[in-house]
């Protein structure tokens, strides 16, 4: 996904930035009312991934809005959510071991149960945001030419 809509240190910043287990609030919209949460999120190809609950709130709420946004690290971005099923599906195996290893120091310590069908993944795909670094400013456009 290179292109001026997404310059290659933009790129690079991102990945070192958020291609691990990197906190990041995620904001979600109600009746008019905004929610915001911090949530673990992991960086790859243009969209943050997290391990969640699919019954949970921020879940009911992208479930009826998809629109979100997010920030954290000098980054702010407005993105979709999509919910991509059971962490067990056959379908998320290899995403699924990329976000087990990203979050090793606390997945498997009581905080995450993927016997429970509800163990979700949240794909928030970013369709535009600001990176800020090293006094330069980046506007990114991520959706694809």
């Amino acid at each position: 996904m290179m292109s001026e809509k997404f310059p290659q240190k933009a790129q690079e910043i991102m990945n070192e930035r958020f291609h691990r287990d990197s906190l990041i609030s995620v904001a979600t919209i109600e009746n008019n009312i905004p929610y915001v949460r911090t949530v673990d999120g992991f960086y790859e190809d243009g969209a943050f991934y997290t391990v969640t609950y699919a019954l949970s709130n921020k879940m009911r709420q992208i479930a009826a809005n998809p629109t979100v946004a997010v920030c954290g690290e000098w980054f702010t971005a407005h993105g979709t959510g999509e919910n991509l099923g059971y962490v067990r599906k056959p379908e998320n195996e290899e995403l699924a071991n990329k976000l087990r290893a990203a979050f090793a120091a606390w997945y498997n310590c009581g905080h995450v149960d993927e016997d429970d069908p509800n163990t979700c993944i949240l794909c928030i795909h970013l369709t535009n945001g600001v990176l800020l670094a090293n006094g330069a400013r980046y506007d990114i456009d991520f959706t694809k030419d």
